[in-house]
C-alpha cells in the first residue's frame, strides 16, 4: 500500500497505488486532489477487501525456492548464521523437490523427516537436534515473510513439535590433559600462536573464532574485548599480567596467524575421545566448567560467557562445589532429626 504526491502539475497529484490481496493480485491506481482523500480511499479499498473474503486471491504459484531466496534477500543474508541457514534450507528443498510452496503441509516434512539420511550421504540419520534445527529455520522463512506481508497463506510448519533431546552435561579438560594440550616440542611459530589461542580461550571462555579473529585493538591493559560475538554484544574479561605480556604486540592488525582448523587439528591429535561436535567448544566447557568447581558466581560467569539467558549458563550450575547442598539440609528427614536434637 502506497500514497505518494507525484508532484507531475496534475490537479489530482495523489496517487494511491495499493495492492489489496497482496504483490501476486490485482493492483488498483487512483488519483486524489488530497492526501487525505487518497489516504482514506487506501483505507476503505483495504477494508472492503477483508469484507469479502470469498474473491479469494490469485493462487500462489511460487516454489518453495523461491520464497527461500526471497527470505535470504529481504532478511537472512542480514543474519550472523543466515548463510549456513540458507545453505541448509537449500538442501531440505532439493530434498523436498522444490514444492509449490502453497501446496506444502506438514505431513509433507514428517515424512521426509522419517527417512531423512545424513546431508553427507552416509547411511548415519540426522541427529534429532539437526531436525530441530531444520524445523527452526524452515519456521523462521514463513514467519518473516508473513511479517513482511510477502506470504499470505499460514505458516504450514507452525504445528510441528521439535524432538525433546537428552540433556548431556558439558565435557571438559582436565588439568592433565591441558598440560599435554599445551605440551608442545620445539614449537613452530605457528604452534606459539596455537598455544596463545588455547590459553586465550581456557583463560576467558572466549569461542575458539572470538579468539582467532582478535585484532591488537582488541586487546588493551589486562583486558580483552571481544566484538562480532555470535550474542552480537560486545564484552569485556580480564585477563592475567602473564597473559597479556605473552600475546600482546605492538604491531597493527591480526594477532595471530593460526586458523580455526589449527586449533581443531591441535585439540584432535591431543586428546582422545572428544565428545562429538565439542572439538573446540570443549575449551569453552572447560573454562566454564573450572570457574564453577573452583567456587565462582553462576551471574558472574553469565556475563563472562556473553549469555543472554541465564538458563544456557545453569548447564555448568552442578559443578558449583555447594551446588545443592540444602538438599542435604532442608530434606524432611534431617530437619525432623535436627528438631529432635
Amino acid at each position: 500500500m502506497s500514497v505518494r504526491n507525484l508532484k507531475d502539475g496534475n490537479k489530482k497529484p495523489w496517487l494511491c497505488e495499493c495492492y489489496p490481496n497482496g504483490t501476486a493480485g490485482r493492483r488498483i491506481r487512483k488519483r486524489f486532489a488530497t492526501k487525505s482523500e487518497a489516504t482514506a480511499f487506501e483505507h476503505h479499498t483495504i477494508k472492503e477487501t477483508e469484507k469479502k473474503p470469498w474473491l479469494g486471491t490469485k493462487k500462489d504459484k511460487r516454489n518453495l525456492l523461491e520464497l527461500i531466496d526471497l527470505w535470504h534477500k529481504l532478511h537472512g543474508k542480514n543474519l550472523k548464521s543466515g548463510d549456513q541457514s540458507y545453505n541448509r534450507l537449500q538442501v531440505i528443498c532439493e530434498q523436498l523437490n522444490n514444492p509449490v510452496a502453497a501446496e506444502l503441509t506438514a505431513n509433507d516434512y514428517v515424512h521426509y523427516r522419517a527417512t531423512r539420511l545424513s546431508v553427507r550421504n552416509s547411511e548415519e540419520s540426522l541427529a534429532k537436534s539437526t531436525h530441530n534445527y531444520e524445523i527452526t529455520i524452515l519456521n523462521t522463512v514463513f514467519n518473516e515473510l508473513i511479517k513482511m506481508d510477502e506470504w499470505k497463506l499460514p505458516n504450514p510448519f507452525i504445528k510441528l513439535k521439535k524432538f525433546k533431546l537428552e540433556e548431556k552435561p558439558p565435557s571438559f579438560l582436565n588439568d592433565k590433559q591441558i598440560d599435554f594440550l599445551l605440551e608442545e616440542i620445539n614449537p613452530t611459530p605457528l604452534d606459539i600462536d596455537v598455544d596463545r589461542v588455547i590459553k586465550i580461550c581456557l583463560s576467558t571462555g572466549s569461542r575458539v573464532m572470538e579468539a582467532v579473529n582478535l585484532n591488537v585493538t582488541q586487546l588493551s591493559k589486562y583486558k580483552i574485548t571481544f566484538t562480532n560475538t555470535k550474542g552480537k554484544r560486545n564484552r569485556t574479561v580480564p585477563i592475567s599480567k602473564e597473559l597479556y605480556d605473552e600475546i600482546h604486540s605492538d604491531a597493527a592488525g591480526s594477532l595471530f596467524s593460526c586458523t580455526y582448523n589449527d586449533i581443531r587439528d591441535r585439540i584432535k591429535s591431543s586428546i582422545d575421545e572428544l565428545p562429538k561436535g565439542q572439538a573446540t567448544h570443549i575449551l569453552r566447557h572447560t573454562f566454564a566448567s573450572h570457574f564453577m568447581m573452583n567456587g565462582g558466581n553462576i551471574l558472574v560467569l553469565q556475563q563472562i560467557l556473553g549469555h543472554t539467558n541465564i538458563k544456557q549458563t545453569m548447564a555448568y550450575s552442578h559443578f558449583a562445589p555447594s551446588h545443592l547442598n540444602d538438599a542435604i539440609l532442608l530434606n524432611p528427614l534431617d530437619m525432623k532429626r535436627s528438631k529432635m536434637v
